[in-house]
């Protein structure tokens, strides 16, 4: 149901040419998680190691996009060992009418950044009262 609403464009069709990066290193497509109830659709994004500061949120032409960078220390390091290789996060959606584009909120917690995403108030479903004469 929630990609009918934010349509997710897959990476092997036919899209938009991948950005072109200004910083070195290694960029990843955030994993997400979208769930979807009545008043708005909710974006669930995993970025470790990015902090609130350094995410940007971008929306331009119905298109969001998102993009967490790491902190330059941690490209710094010298690692002991590496079971992760730190890098760069970006995604983008596709972004439909039925969502209210002035009232998207965003928030950071423990690498994971949460979008809320209204729906308008057209799409939302309501029951109309029938009144008796």
């Amino acid at each position: 149901m929630a990609d009918q609403e934010l349509q997710v464009t897959p990476r092997k069709e036919a899209a938009p040419p991948e950005p072109e990066f200004t910083r070195e290193g290694t960029h990843y497509s955030p994993a997400v998680d979208i769930y979807s109830n009545e008043k708005e659709l909710v974006l669930l994004a995993d970025m470790p190691g990015v902090s609130s500061d350094n995410v940007e949120i971008d929306l331009r032409e119905n298109t969001l996009t998102i993009i967490g960078r790491i902190s330059e220390e941690s490209e710094k390091a010298q690692y002991v060992l590496a079971e992760y290789c730190p890098g760069n996060y970006y995604r983008s959606f596709r972004i439909t009418e039925i969502v209210d584009q002035n009232k998207i909120t965003a928030s950071m917690s423990d690498g994971v950044l949460k979008l809320v995403l209204p729906k308008v108030e057209k799409a939302v479903p309501r029951k109309i009262p029938i009144s008796t004469d």
